[in-house]
């Protein structure tokens, strides 16, 4: 069996990740409503992204048309936990996603494309961090032909969707998502209201 933490558990780590950003790393101006909401969706999106190299992926189930090429692209990926699993994988999407926006810029331009650039990439991030923790690990360097996970025993490491991602992984997740904006709510807030206003 293929192990990958599950897809909420992605989901709500990419969010979570981004929220730890934006404390450590403010924007230093403000943003339009338009790029929180797309710099959002791209993060979920990056979430999910290292998945592409699994056939049976949410990002393929989710998109018919598709379904073909979550086959084939899976083969030319190298199989699962490899390629997209990688720093290597991580900046060859990153680069493809960052002209992609380029392309994209003039349908939108009140989304600003490098911020909507770095929540995608916050989410393959926080992609491959999670999978570390999983029995099967991440191989980070590749092409150096190991992979890393957390901790070095493997027997202590998580099961997909058994107890303790369900019941403490995600949960943790989402107490300090909420911690986090509970926390900078208000400056959160303003500060997309100010942008707006102007």
């Amino acid at each position: 069996m293929l192990e990958s933490m599950t897809g909420r558990t992605h989901d709500t780590a990419a969010i979570t990740f981004l929220a730890i950003a934006l404390i450590f790393y403010p924007v230093d101006k403000g943003i339009t409503l338009a790029t929180a909401l797309v710099a959002i969706l791209a993060n979920q999106i990056g979430g999910l992204a290292p998945d592409i190299d699994q056939p049976t992926a949410p990002f393929w189930r989710n998109l018919p048309i598709f379904r073909i090429f979550g086959r084939f692209g899976a083969k030319l990926l190298g199989g699962h936990r490899f390629l997209t699993h990688s720093l290597l994988g991580a900046a060859l999407v990153g680069y493809a996603a960052h002209w992609l926006l380029k392309f994209l810029q003039p349908i939108m331009p009140t989304v600003d494309a490098y911020l909507v650039w770095w929540a995608f990439m916050i989410g393959i991030i926080s992609h491959l961090i999670m999978d570390t923790f999983t029995k099967e690990g991440v191989p980070w360097f590749l092409p150096l032909p190991f992979k890393l996970g957390i901790p070095p025993l493997r027997s202590l490491r998580l099961t997909t969707g058994k107890w303790v991602e369900n019941l403490v992984v995600f949960p943790l997740l989402i107490v300090l998502l909420f911690l986090i904006v509970g926390a900078y709510y208000n400056e959160i807030v303003s500060f997309i209201h100010t942008e707006v206003k102007r």
